[in-house]
């Protein structure tokens, strides 16, 4: 695999400035030697260096700020120039240019299942840069789209291991952990990148939904999953408070019961505790039997 070289030419500006010169007094030399009727090897020898000096202004190359310049010679990799500024390097080298700067895009959504089967739209930011740019010319073919699809890949494979929402705290959903889910999808991403010479800044979830066709009854089912775990909560803490009920009334000794009044009031206390509308209660002005 070809690793990333830093080459630094030689600035662009001295070389000009020597350069122009000698060339505008070449192409003197060889109009002299035309109009003196010099012998043809004279004036041959002047054309060549005239067109030898003209050829080595395509040494001039310019490198801006957050970019990197790919030099190959004749196929051959030579190294990458990120000093900017103007720079002169061997003509015969092929400069292509790379871009350094950081580069987001958001992926199409995607209708993928999740770990449960059900089918949810999920799309992704992902923000990134190029770190090596060798390796991004000559590893794959046109890095930017080879992120970009790899990025849509991973999501779509991190969207299959967890399910949509989960009541579960212990489990992970996508809706429920956005935070462990972003770290996962930049991890995924970055291992699939990095062969490309491109590193991921970020990566986390912009669009997470139900499909179309399942979003009123998955939105129920949420509803009654949610009614249930709400319920199961609130009869755990009526049950806690009748227990520490019965157990103060015992060791105060504020009044002894029988198991058949113990049980009514068990009853009573987790009707008022367990209900979703307010208690109306029924004032006993009697003896407590």
């Amino acid at each position: 695999m070809i690793r990333e070289k830093e080459l630094h030419p030689v600035a662009g500006i001295p070389v000009l400035f020597v350069l122009v010169p000698v060339t505008l007094g070449a192409i003197a030399l060889l109009v002299r030697a035309i109009q003196l009727l010099q012998p043809v090897p004279v004036v041959v020898a002047c054309a060549l260096l005239v067109l030898l000096l003209g050829l080595s202004f395509a040494g001039f190359f310019v490198v801006n700020p957050n970019e990197a310049k790919v030099l190959q010679l004749f196929g051959h990799y030579s190294g990458s120039a990120r000093e900017p500024g103007l720079r002169w390097a061997n003509p015969f080298f092929t400069k292509k240019k790379v871009s350094l700067r950081v580069v987001s895009f958001e992926s199409a959504k995607l209708k993928v299942n999740d770990l449960d089967g059900n089918p949810v739209e999920i799309a992704a930011i992902v923000v990134w840069k190029v770190v090596d740019s060798a390796e991004a010319v000559f590893a794959v073919d046109q890095y930017a789209d080879y992120v970009r699809v790899q990025s849509e890949a991973a999501l779509r494979n991190l969207a299959t291991r967890y399910p949509y929402d989960a009541h579960d705290e212990e489990k992970t959903s996508l809706r429920g952990a956005t935070a462990f889910v972003a770290e996962q999808l930049q991890k995924e991403v970055e291992d699939r990148v990095k062969a490309a010479g491109v590193q991921i800044l970020e990566a986390r979830i912009s669009h997470l939904a139900y499909a179309p066709e399942i979003a009123q009854a998955m939105l129920q089912r949420q509803q009654a999953a949610a009614i249930i775990a709400a319920r199961t909560r609130i009869v755990e803490g009526a049950v806690s408070m009748v227990e520490m009920a019965l157990e103060r009334l015992l060791q105060n000794g504020t009044v002894h019961l029988d198991e058949e009044r113990k049980a009514a009031m068990v009853s009573n206390l987790l009707v008022v505790l367990c209900g979703d509308r307010s208690a109306h209660p029924v004032i006993n002005a009697g003896t407590l039997y």
